[in-house]
C-alpha cells in the first residue's frame, strides 16, 4: 500500500512571534498551534503569550501588538511557556502528524535557541512542510515578494490578522494545501518531502549567496541549514 501523502494527514501549523529578526537572539512572545483535519477545517489550537524577560522593541510589537507592559502583566514565565510549546511539538512529531510552518527555519532556531537559554533539553525537528522553501522551488523565477501575505495573494489563501501568530498557522497550512493541489508532484509522504525540503534550502541558500557575493559583498555568509541552524 502507498503511503499516504502529507496533505492528507491532520496537519498542525506552528507560528511564533517574538522580539525580533535574528533567530539565535530573539525571544519568544506568543506561540500558537492549529490543528486541521484532512479536509482542511481548523479543529482545536493552543495558544502561549510569555513573558519575555527583556523589552519588546516597539518595532516588533508594531508587527504582533504585543507590547512589554502586556507581556508582564499577562504573560507566564518565558521558561515555563518555552518547556510547554516544545512538549507539545515532540509530542506532535512523534505521532508523525506534519507540523506547517512558514519561513519554518527562523521559527526552529528561535525555539532551539530559547531552550538552549534556559537548559532545557532540544527536540528533534522532523515532519516539517515550509511553504516558503516549496514555493521557492516550484516557482523559483516568480517575480515579487515571498511574505506569507503575499504568497497568500498569489495562491488566494485568506489571511486575517496577519502577524498574529494562530492566524499565520492558518494561512501556512492554506498555502502549503494550495501548493499541494497546484502541483501534484508535491503529494508524497511526509519523510520524503522533508528531505527534500533539507536539499532545496541548501541550493537555494547556496545560489543566494553567490548572488551576494558577485553584486554586493564578497564575504556574504548564508545559512543553508533547515529546518534548524545550529545552536551554540
Amino acid at each position: 500500500m502507498t503511503e499516504t501523502s502529507w496533505h492528507r494527514l491532520t496537519r498542525v501549523g506552528f507560528d511564533l512571534e517574538t522580539t525580533g529578526r535574528d533567530p539565535h537572539q530573539a525571544r519568544i512572545v506568543t506561540a500558537s498551534l492549529v490543528l486541521v483535519d484532512d479536509a482542511g477545517t481548523a479543529r482545536a489550537d493552543s495558544e502561549w503569550l510569555l513573558n519575555p524577560g527583556v523589552e519588546i522593541p516597539e518595532e516588533a510589537a508594531a508587527v504582533h501588538g504585543v507590547t512589554t507592559e502586556r507581556a508582564r502583566a499577562e504573560g507566564m514565565d518565558a521558561r515555563t511557556g518555552v518547556e510547554q510549546i516544545a512538549d507539545t511539538l515532540r509530542d506532535i512529531m512523534e505521532q508523525g502528524m506534519p507540523v506547517v510552518a512558514y519561513n519554518g527555519v527562523y521559527d526552529f532556531t528561535v525555539l532551539a535557541a530559547e531552550l538552549a537559554r534556559h537548559g532545557l533539553d532540544p527536540i528533534e525537528v522532523t515532519g516539517v512542510i515550509d511553504p516558503f522553501v516549496i514555493d521557492k522551488k516550484v516557482d523559483t523565477y516568480r517575480k515579487g515578494q515571498r511574505t506569507l501575505t503575499h504568497v497568500c495573494e498569489h495562491y488566494g489563501v485568506i489571511l486575517e490578522d496577519a502577524h498574529t501568530s494562530a492566524a499565520d498557522c492558518l494561512a501556512a497550512v492554506g498555502v502549503a494545501d494550495a501548493l499541494a493541489q497546484k502541483y501534484p508532484k508535491l503529494q508524497m509522504p511526509l519523510a520524503q518531502l522533508h528531505a527534500l525540503q533539507v536539499e532545496w534550502k541548501a541550493e537555494q541558500s547556496a545560489s543566494f549567496q553567490e548572488y551576494l557575493r558577485r553584486t554586493k559583498d564578497p564575504q556574504a555568509v548564508i545559512n543553508g541549514a533547515w529546518p534548524v541552524e545550529p545552536v551554540s
